[in-house]
């Protein structure tokens, strides 16, 4: 995940690069043209076509997204025509004048995309038929590389001899390139998303399942009515860390699911579990990466208290910090060995050992950076105490679902959970 991470830095500077030449040779271009309007107002609108394009770029080499590019991109290039093709040499739009010539040079463009070379075509050595005066004077095909891969190629009709045309036709393409591979990588980073998410699913422990579903057949007779309340918590929280969408939920909607699965086992340990809530109201909706918590908590409740004889306390804090919540999940339960704990994450890969809390800290560190990394504090018999800062707002980063608060009952500082 931090190598997705750094790679998708990497293609968005060169992004902002290939933005930045095509600009400049733009700006080169107004001038020797000696265009009416300023510099300036060419410029802006230059932007404005380049940020369009991008847009519809990121949606993939498809007909449809091309289509919306190659108006955009005609009229940045000023420009006769604009042909985008797919890696076979087919073509998926075509705006502008000269549209039956793509079939004369169809040739030049299965060779580009075979050489990866770029092919300057002349119009006087194309067998054009046109009785009239033809709209092109020459073409450049350059190949749209993706992942080192030839995606498709660009075409640029030209209706004047012009060199900077050539040039601007090349960083055009690197542009369009870097577009699709940011395409691509955000794919690439959505499916690790998916993939860690699917992996934390897993962690939720088999053994949880049938203890909770042992303990709610237990009441069946004894307190129905108990039971069935029980029950249908345990759907509720099967159906909320089951989902399948969205990356984000808010503190809120994670607190709602902890209260479930704490009520299951509160059911199931009785005294033994006690558990208590400092939740400061104005952090209730920032926003957090999906199952990032309640791993936490029943990590605490399994390998902390359930192993100390006679139980413990639970506490989970979320307080206000300027720009960012400060979230932990503590334990007054048995402990461990802080060296032991780190040399377990480092091969939690290979070995399974805390697989949960490495695939958070992972998870924290690809949305918001290495600042936001778990801090564990440890010791044999001194419980745990894992800590998470959360920005109160990141970009690109929401959520898409909306559950029922978490019932907690306000006393002073403290907020106490209720089965």
């Amino acid at each position: 995940m931090d190598g997705v991470r750094d790679l998708l830095t990497e293609r968005a500077v060169l992004g902002v690069i290939a933005t930045l030449a095509v600009l400049g040779l733009f700006v080169m271009l107004c001038r020797a043209r000696r265009v009416s309007t300023s510099v300036e107002d060419a410029v802006m609108d230059m932007l404005h076509r380049m940020s369009k394009a991008s847009a519809d770029l990121r949606e993939g080499l498809t007909a449809e997204a091309a289509d919306k590019a190659t108006p955009h991109l005609r009229e940045m290039l000023r420009c006769v025509a604009v042909g985008i093709t797919d890696s076979t040499g087919s073509v998926l739009s075509w705006d502008g004048g000269a549209a039956d010539h793509y079939e004369l040079m169809r040739g030049h463009i299965e060779q580009a995309i075979r050489e990866v070379h770029k092919e300057h075509v002349e119009h006087r050595k194309l067998d054009c038929d046109l009785s009239g005066p033809c709209p092109m004077h020459s073409a450049v095909i350059v190949p749209l590389i993706v992942e080192s891969e030839v995606a498709g190629t660009l075409i640029v009709v030209s209706g004047v001899p012009n060199k900077r045309q050539i040039r601007m036709a090349e960083e055009t393409a690197r542009f369009v390139s870097t577009q699709l591979e940011l395409e691509v990588l955000q794919k690439s980073r959505q499916a690790l998303a998916q993939a860690e998410v699917r992996a934390l699913r897993a962690q939720i422990s088999p053994h949880f399942v049938y203890n909770a579903l042992n303990t709610i057949s237990s009441l069946i007779r004894t307190d129905p009515v108990y039971a069935r309340e029980l029950l249908q918590e345990f759907a509720e929280f099967t159906r909320y860390s089951f989902r399948t969408d969205g990356f984000f939920t808010t503190l809120s909607d994670e607190l709602t699911n902890i209260h479930r699965y704490l009520t299951i086992e509160q059911a199931r340990y009785g005294a033994r579990l006690e558990v208590r809530l400092r939740i400061a109201p104005e952090v209730l909706q920032v926003v957090l990466p999906f199952l990032c918590l309640q791993p936490l908590v029943e990590n605490a409740v399994r390998h902390g208290l359930a192993k100390k004889p006679g139980g413990g306390m639970l506490t989970i804090t979320a307080e206000d910090n300027g720009a960012e919540a400060l979230i932990s999940v503590e334990d007054d339960g048995v402990g461990m060995d802080p060296e032991r704990l780190f040399e377990d994450l480092k091969d939690a890969h290979q070995t399974g050992a805390h697989v949960g809390l490495g695939n958070i800290n992972h998870r924290m560190r690809a949305v918001f950076g290495d600042d936001y990394a778990l801090v564990v504090e440890t010791a044999p018999e001194a419980g745990m105490k894992i800590i998470l800062k959360v920005p109160k707002y990141r970009q690109g980063v929401r959520p898409n679902l909306t559950l029922v608060a978490p019932r907690v009952e306000e006393t002073g500082e403290q907020a106490v959970l209720r089965a």
